[in-house]
């Protein structure tokens, strides 16, 4: 039997871009021979995503998920090139094998992630997994991020996935009481999150580097009103400097507000702040409720769409013909 080296494990993973694990297997199994190593690969689907590496994969889905003894809850994110296949069973079947992964993941990046041992085929990495299925699915996918958490001390993980996928969130609560009414609280404020879109739990958690940079905007578009007045009204007098520091400190304060989970209004009640909604569930559980952390995730969030020209597809399609 022929010895398979790094260096021919190397050369087969650069001519059809399967994993390195597929790549070492398909030699061994070929005895060395590297051009029946492709044809394995290629029979197996693996060296079919290659073709497909240069496509925009900005749709597909997130999901969150928690383990039966809510000990670990992850969020992922998959995407894929059409939000048709976003909705098709398998793929969604595939993501949430990715999130079951996840939640056992020991990996602190997706590099890591992608390099581990595919749980439902150890033969595999996650990275060979994610190959097979573009094979079948016949579209980019990629697996994008994942946050975990392990809960930490007395409370409860929740969860909230709205729209089929469009918006997953994962709370973590902290609490000396877990019943229903903390697991409903905790539903209530994911959906609040994935509706309102909070970057911090509350004004702890800010940077002074963020209000800086909120100030010097704040002040910016102030002094830009302030000009446009005085441009379009020859009466108008400009605000004393002293006045317009406490406009533009109001201005922050509610901008501030807007950005704290805890401090925005609650949707479901607008009498109440977050905060006091889940004072008022503590109070009845006989517990205080902290928020400890959140994780929000968008499909598709902060990639670039891919854009169809329709007349330009039909013009290729006819000169395909």
């Amino acid at each position: 039997m022929a010895a398979v080296t790094a260096a021919m494990i190397k050369t087969l993973r650069e001519a059809t871009n399967a994993g390195m694990s597929a790549c070492k297997n398909a030699l061994v199994e070929a005895d060395g021979d590297f051009d029946k190593a492709v044809d394995i690969l290629r029979e197996k689907g693996l060296a079919a995503a290659a073709k497909k590496a240069g496509r925009i994969a900005s749709e597909g889905l997130v999901l969150a998920y928690i383990t039966p003894d809510n000990n670990v809850g992850v969020v992922v994110e998959v995407n894929s090139e059409t939000d048709f296949v976003a909705k098709n069973q398998d793929f969604r079947n595939y993501v949430n094998s990715v999130a079951t992964q996840a939640a056992a993941s020991k990996s602190a990046d997706i590099q890591g992630f992608l390099n581990e041992k595919w749980m439902e085929d150890e033969s595999v990495t996650v990275n060979d997994s994610l190959i097979q299925k573009i094979a079948v699915i016949g579209e980019r996918l990629d697996i994008r991020r994942f946050e975990r958490f392990e809960k930490q001390g007395s409370g409860a993980l929740v969860s909230y996935v709205h729209g089929v996928g469009r918006v997953a969130v994962l709370i973590e609560l902290a609490s000396d009481v877990v019943n229903e009414q903390l697991i409903e609280a905790g539903k209530n404020v994911c959906m609040q999150i994935a509706a309102m879109s909070p970057q911090f739990i509350d004004k702890n958690d800010i940077s002074d580097e963020f209000i800086q940079k909120e100030r010097e905007i704040l002040t910016q578009r102030a002094n830009l009103e302030e000009r446009e007045n005085a441009a379009n009204n020859p009466k108008y007098k400009i605000k004393p400097e002293q006045i317009l520091q406490k406009i533009i400190a109001g201005r922050l304060d509610k901008e501030l507000k807007d950005f704290c989970l805890v401090e925005q209004e609650y949707v479901k009640d607008s009498e109440l702040t977050v905060d006091q909604y889940l004072k008022s569930v503590g109070k009845e559980i006989g517990s205080d409720i902290t928020v400890k952390r959140f994780v929000r995730y968008e499909t598709g969030e902060g990639l670039a769409k891919k854009e169809e020209n329709f007349a330009e597809e039909v013009s290729k399609a006819m000169g395909q013909a």
